[in-house]
């Protein structure tokens, strides 16, 4: 069989992970010459760097100025879980589930939290649940993108205005990649290593002023650890929204944090970072649609992601295989792509089907995704040619 000729031009930079993402363009360690190292994370200087990421942060995203956002451990599955221990039971509760992370919720809700009123609405990888079922008097939780299915929620006209319940939503994908409807959520979280690049372990929290007031009047009936209790003596504790932090945070995880909205700010802010993303979507939806192989996996194009591209295999060969095989076709696809240094870790999430997610957020370049597709048909080329 005659080898198959590989493309002649590369990605300048070949990281498209879905968590820790690309970092920013351009970046060196030198950008974090600043960080308060060995310095206490309550000193003066220090508290106001953590400050810093909160203020920069909500300006970015336009968060509305009664809202509160803090620094909280754990990264984004903390910062979820203190929202969920610290204010469901109130009332009734519906969780959205189309991807492993909201799938974890519900187990969460359900087997370890225990509450009689939970319904659980689900959807299979690359669809939506059905969201007319969902009760505007319920507590709603729900990821706004799935980042191990590639699908997203086109639009928030299904959240009720007028709701009693609070929405919770997991934005970790989304959040500076896609425009979020603050009117329409409540509790809103994201970690730093998702679109802006960032280190790992730190999480998010943002909430509205109704989901203070659920704080401030509804104590759950089990106990929380220290690193989930948000309020002292029945009101919030406004110090996790100012900086001080629960526990200690790496200052150098929060110096690069800075960094990269800074960076965020000097190409444009939220509206640059959006058409980053959309553009990377983009890029893959043009060769999508020549390919003879690949397809998304989200079936409704207005539900595609722009961060976690989600992808499917179509050929024929592919189809005709095993499960077992289609797995291990798959992964020898990505695999291939690793070995010639053009593309790290694409391969699909361990539970969603077999096939490569290519991360879109706004710190990998457009011509990246473009010199990466003529080597996602190589590799597939390739893995075809062993399995046929």
């Amino acid at each position: 069989m005659n080898a198959i000729s590989t493309p002649g031009i590369r990605p300048a930079n070949p990281n498209f992970s879905s968590g820790p993402c690309a970092k920013r363009p351009g970046f060196t360690l030198e950008a974090l010459s600043g960080a308060f190292l060995g310095r206490s994370h309550r000193a003066a200087e220090p508290k106001a760097r953590l400050n810093e990421v909160i203020t920069r942060s909500k300006a970015i995203l336009g968060m509305p100025a009664d809202w509160r956002l803090g620094i909280v451990p754990g990264s984004d599955t903390g910062a979820v879980e203190m929202a969920l221990w610290s204010m469901l039971g109130a009332r009734p509760v519906d969780i959205l589930t189309f991807e492993s992370f909201g799938e974890g919720w519900a187990t969460d809700i359900v087997k370890h939290l225990k509450l009689p009123g939970a319904t659980v609405l689900s959807a299979p990888y690359g669809e939506l649940p059905d969201v007319t079922k969902t009760n505007p008097d319920h507590d709603i939780v729900f990821p706004w993108n799935g980042t191990t299915s590639g699908v997203r929620f086109a639009n928030s006209d299904w959240i009720a205005d007028g709701r009693a319940g609070l929405t919770i939503c997991d934005a970790t994908s989304a959040a500076f990649a896609m425009e979020l409807p603050w009117s329409k959520l409540d509790v809103v979280t994201w970690s730093w290593q998702k679109v802006l690049g960032g280190e790992a372990a730190h999480g998010m929290l943002a909430l509205s002023p109704r989901a203070v007031e659920r704080l401030e009047t509804y104590t759950p009936k089990w106990p929380l650890p220290k690193v989930f209790r948000l309020t002292s003596k029945g009101k919030i504790s406004e110090g996790v929204f100012k900086g001080e932090t629960i526990n200690t945070p790496s200052m150098l995880c929060v110096e690069d944090a800075v960094d990269g909205l800074k960076w965020a700010e000097q190409i444009g802010g939220l509206k640059a970072l959006i058409a980053r993303s959309e553009g990377n979507l983009k890029a893959v939806a043009d060769w999508v649609e020549k390919s003879n192989w690949a397809d998304f996996l989200a079936k409704d194009q207005a539900t595609r992601s722009c961060t976690s591209i989600c992808l499917k295999i179509t050929a024929p060969w592919f189809t005709a295989l095993t499960a077992e095989n289609q797995a291990k076709a798959a992964k020898q696809i990505a695999g291939n792509l690793e070995k010639q240094g053009v593309a790290y870790d694409i391969g699909s999430y361990r539970d969603a089907p077999p096939g490569l997610r290519v991360w879109g957020g706004a710190t990998v370049d457009t011509s990246d995704i473009e010199a990466l597709r003529p080597w996602l048909d190589w590799a597939h080329a390739n893995t075809a040619a062993s399995f046929q």
